[in-house]
This record gives structure tokens, C-alpha cells and sequence, in this order.
């Protein structure tokens, strides 16, 4: 009987499971028919203003993804049910490009996510000439034969920097990557344990040595290194010496690094090449404008370095590229390597690069004509006027909303350059009464143009470093809008 009684029980426990199951079954089943069809919703009025400035195949895909997301809630027995208007805020969001221009009111000049910083004039103009017709990339007009796409470039930057010859690839992770993968294959390259960087992205300068086939041999110690090191490093089987500039970090305190000046040496007398990557790139000396020191990259010309590298979107503030200067026997290999293909840039890149470059022929024009120099030396008096400026135009519509103070602060350069270095700025910081600051910054954000400013301390904050006079009606329009939604 017990042995009965037990299978009775068990026999009603699974029972009930499959009853819950059977239950589970038809509240899916329900949830599914709950469901409109795609059909149905591309003729929905409601949906119509939306839809009619919208291709339909990206209609119907924002839609399926959209249905497919509560099929796989319902599924699982979560809660879920169609709700129009998220689904017209994800309409709204694929009808809209998600490239677009941005408003920088985050005080850093240089910030990798916004695109660095806007070009020169002279850019812009090129920019559009080269996309809007047909372009000489590489078409030689003397001969009209095919030419080469450096030429655009080369004489400039060696101008520039006295270097024999030079190149450009498609940014300076591929430059160094190259210059390794040429140089170094299958050989050991000795590097101070002091510069092995990580940039943006997560790309670790081991990385990039082990992608181009040589051997990293590291050398010192994280905060000293000694020409002894790299001497006593040096091996039959030593490609080259290679410097890298930490620009994104710094180390003080108890330190010792090895000069360039000192590499070189000793790199003619073991017979050995030296590669400098300098990272940020500085074609003038930014200290004669109150600003902190980088290393030039005419200096490393002059110190004798093989081949140097460096970016094209920091501090020349031009498209991303990699850069690579040096001497014409080592930049005619590069030039020639399989990679170099596969890493090249197109005109639109060559454009831009060529006519930021002619900026830097005159110093005296660069600093009136360069967005990044005006940015740069904008001074506190000229953001304290712009910041009340801002204040000015909402504060009386606003004033029972949020409440609105211009104070001192200070920015950054961003883009991995003098990344311990600030600058004096001046903000706007907003305390919104209405709604909570992160929604503030989130609708910000959603305008168009989106607006970008820091969250600090409960206030919304808006950094005139970064933000250009034009700029300032349109960031008003979008805090008028955005309280009053």
C-alpha cells in the first residue's frame, strides 16, 4: 500500500507540473497572438509620420527585431507586451544617421569617441573638393602616367622634418606594426619595460610586436632603464632598438630613462637600427605657447633615429593616419612591403593630411587657422564670456527648472597626448530641479545635434575649452527643449 500511496503521489506531482506547463503553453501562446504583425504595423496610422521617413526595409527590420525580442521574453514567461511607443523610439533611432556632427562639452580637445578634433578650414575645403569629383590620387599630371599617392605628402613632411622620405599608412598602430613586421622579423628588438604602453582600445604594444613576427626582449625595470641594459641585451640576433613615448602616462619619482641621443650611439656602434615611436607626434614646440612640452618629431631626425612614427589625428589634428618618417633606404622597404597595401589610406585621408600639413609651413597661420590651436589657446577670459553668454540666453526661461553657475575647472588634451597635463577652463554647471541629472545628460545626448557634458557631483556640466562660440545657441535651443519636454 505504501509503495502504492507513493506512486499515487508521485503519478499527482506530475501532474501539476505538466498542468503548469500546459498553463505556461497557452499564456505563451496568448502572449504571441497578443502580438500585431509586421504587416499591420507598416500600416498603421499612428506609426505613420515615423514610417514615411524611413526606408521600409529598415522599417521592417527595426520591427521584426523588436517583435522577435518579446517573443523570446514571452518564451521564457517573463512579462511583455507591445508598447508603441517604444517601438517608435526605435524607429526614430534608425531613421537617423547614426554618424552625425556633435557638440564637445566635455573639455577634452582630443576625444578618441567624438572623432579628435575638427579640421582646419583648409581641410574642409579639400575634403570636399576630392569627394564631390574625380582626384588625382595617383595619376602623375606631368607624364599622366600612374604615380605614386606619397607624393602628395612626402615633400611636406620632409620638409617638415628634415627626414629623407616618408609614408603614411591608416593609423599609428599600423605604422609601428609595419616598421616591425619590415625590420625586425624573426629577429629580437629590445625595449625599455618602462614603455611597453597599452593605447586605446586595448592594443598592447606586446601585441603589436608579437602580430609583426619579432622577438621583444624587455629591458630595465618599469621605472629605470640603463644604456647598460640594452647593452647587455644586445645579441647576433638584435634587429633594432625601439623607443616608445609614453604619451597617454607618466612616470615620476625614482626614475631613469636612456636619451635617444644615447640609443643611437650605441646603436651605430653595434650595427643595430633604432625606431622611435613618439605616439602623439608634436611638429612644433608647444611649450612657446604656455602648454606643456612633447618631443619633436624633428628632434628625433636630428638625434639620427632610423625610421620614427607617429599619428596624424593628435596633435597634427589632421585624419587618422600613421605617419613614418626617416631615412630613404628603410622608408623605400616599407613602402614596398605586403602590408603596406593592405594598411594604406584613400584620398579622402591624403586631402586632409596634405593641407593641415601646408598649415604647419607657417607657424603664425597655423595658430590663427588650426581648430586644435584654437582650442588650445582659447584663454579664461574668452570661456568665462562665452559660458555667461550661455547662461544669458536660459537662465530666466529655466530658473524655476535648474539652476545655472559659470565657475573655473580644468580639461584635458585627451588622445593618449600629455595625458597628466591639464588646462584652465571655464563651465557651465547646471542643477536640475525637474528631472535627475543623468536623465538631463541623457536627453542632451538624444538632441540633434547631440550635446555631450560631464556628470559631476549631481550637476550637469558643460566645459567651454571644448565648446566653439557657434556652438553656443544651438546648446541653448537643446537645454530649452529638453526642460520642457
Amino acid at each position: 500500500m505504501k509503495g502504492k500511496g507513493s506512486g499515487i503521489r508521485g503519478q499527482g506531482s506530475g501532474e501539476v507540473r505538466s498542468q503548469k506547463l500546459e498553463a505556461r503553453s497557452q499564456s505563451a501562446d496568448s502572449g504571441f497572438r497578443a502580438l500585431p504583425s509586421v504587416d499591420k504595423l507598416l500600416e498603421s496610422e499612428e506609426l505613420k509620420p515615423v514610417l514615411e521617413h524611413l526606408h521600409r526595409r529598415m522599417a521592417v527590420r527595426a520591427i521584426r527585431v523588436y517583435l522577435d525580442e518579446l517573443r523570446q521574453k514571452i518564451q521564457a514567461g517573463e512579462s511583455a507586451a507591445f508598447a508603441q511607443d517604444e517601438l517608435v523610439r526605435r524607429l526614430e533611432r534608425e531613421r537617423k544617421p547614426t554618424l552625425t556632427r556633435a557638440i564637445n562639452g566635455l573639455g577634452v580637445i582630443l576625444h578618441t569617441g567624438l572623432g579628435r578634433a575638427p579640421l582646419a578650414k583648409a581641410a574642409q575645403e579639400a575634403l570636399a573638393d576630392v569627394s564631390e569629383h574625380f582626384s588625382s590620387l595617383e595619376i602623375d599630371l606631368e607624364t599622366g602616367r600612374r604615380g605614386s599617392r606619397y607624393r602628395h605628402i612626402e615633400p611636406l613632411l620632409c620638409e617638415l622634418t628634415g627626414a629623407e622620405a616618408a609614408m603614411v599608412v591608416n593609423n599609428n598602430c599600423a605604422a609601428t606594426m609595419l616598421i616591425l613586421s619590415s625590420m625586425a622579423r624573426g629577429k629580437e628588438v629590445i625595449v625599455s619595460r618602462g614603455q611597453l604602453i597599452e593605447i586605446g582600445g586595448a592594443f598592447r604594444i606586446p601585441d603589436v610586436m608579437q602580430q609583426s613576427g619579432c622577438k621583444m626582449v624587455e629591458v630595465g625595470t618599469t621605472n629605470r632603464t640603463h644604456l647598460r641594459d640594452y647593452k647587455n641585451a644586445l645579441t647576433p640576433e638584435t634587429a633594432l632598438l625601439l623607443r616608445v613615448h609614453t604619451s597617454n602616462y607618466k612616470i615620476t619619482g625614482f626614475t631613469k630613462e636612456v636619451s635617444l641621443d644615447e640609443l643611437v650611439a650605441l646603436a651605430r656602434e653595434s650595427k643595430v637600427l633604432v625606431v622611435d615611436d613618439l605616439g602623439s607626434g608634436a611638429l612644433v614646440d608647444l611649450s612657446k605657447y604656455g602648454l606643456p612640452k612633447e618631443p619633436l618629431v624633428q628632434d628625433s631626425v636630428k638625434a639620427g633615429a632610423d625610421v620614427i612614427c607617429f599619428s596624424g589625428d593628435k596633435l597634427i589634428a589632421a585624419s587618422q593616419a600613421g605617419i613614418i618618417v626617416g631615412k630613404k633606404k628603410h622608408i623605400d622597404l616599407l613602402k614596398k612591403h605586403p602590408l603596406t597595401r593592405a594598411l594604406r589610406c584613400g584620398k579622402l585621408t591624403y586631402a586632409v593630411l596634405e593641407r593641415t600639413l601646408e598649415l604647419f609651413l607657417d607657424e603664425e597661420r597655423l595658430v590663427k587657422e588650426h581648430a586644435l590651436f584654437q582650442l588650445l589657446l582659447k584663454t579664461p577670459v574668452q570661456m568665462q564670456r562665452e559660458a555667461r553668454n550661455l547662461v544669458r540666453r536660459v537662465q530666466a526661461d529655466l530658473q524655476d527648472r535648474a539652476g545655472f553657475t559659470v565657475k573655473p575647472a580644468l580639461s584635458e588634451i585627451g588622445g593618449g597626448s600629455l595625458a597628466t597635463e591639464s588646462l584652465e577652463s571655464r563651465v557651465v554647471a547646471i542643477r536640475p530641479k525637474t528631472m535627475h541629472v543623468d536623465e538631463l545628460a541623457r536627453r542632451m545626448r538624444l538632441h540633434r545635434p547631440p550635446v555631450f557634458g560631464r556628470v559631476e557631483r549631481g550637476e550637469y556640466v558643460l566645459d567651454f575649452r571644448t565648446i566653439r562660440r557657434d556652438e553656443i545657441p544651438i546648446i541653448a535651443a537643446a537645454l530649452l527643449s529638453v526642460f520642457h519636454q
